[in-house]
């Protein structure tokens, strides 16, 4: 080998490599907006819950309601730990069990213990998600249109979910 080769081997140029970035920024390009345009529209809500506190007052003074809302499947029932069932719904299938359950704490319940906020709904096992969600929302707020606005006015916010007495 003369000289003249070794020397060629020696100093060839090696041909940098170029990145080949656009794959990438086409996918950037479709990802990004994607992703700006479906966070203005996702909204999470968070309920904060409780678990049943137990059947003695923490307080030297009983309150004066402990209001319980047992979902069955065949109804629902308004009780007072206290005093025991105020008022039952048979439960049609259609939700309006719920819209009577609301009325009846809002007319009924509400105007006799109006510095009542806590409530209690004590689920059976097999109740649907979506009819625990739309208890909780009927016994813890009420919306109506005042003057063409949505009022919304606190029924019981404060709410404990545990498992029904069989």
């Amino acid at each position: 080998m003369s000289i003249a080769t070794r020397v060629g081997r020696r100093h060839r140029r090696h041909e940098e490599a170029e990145l080949n970035i656009t794959a990438f920024m086409n996918l950037m390009v479709v990802l990004v907006p994607f992703l700006l345009i479906t966070a203005v529209f996702s909204r999470l809500t968070i309920l904060e819950l409780d678990l049943p506190g137990s059947a003695e007052p923490t307080s030297e003074r009983a309150p004066l309601l402990s209001l319980e809302v047992v979902v069955r499947p065949g109804e629902l029932q308004v009780a007072d730990r206290g005093t025991g069932l105020l008022k039952a719904f048979p439960r049609t299938g259609d939700g309006s069990e719920i819209e009577a359950m609301a009325s009846f704490l809002r007319q009924q319940v509400k105007p006799r213990f109006p510095d009542a906020t806590a409530v209690t709904i004590l689920l059976e096992p097999d109740i649907r998600y979506d009819t625990v969600v739309k208890v909780m929302d009927a016994v813890r707020v009420h919306a109506e249109i005042v003057d063409g606005r949505m009022v919304q006015t606190d029924l019981f916010p404060d709410i404990s979910i545990g498992d029904a007495p069989t």
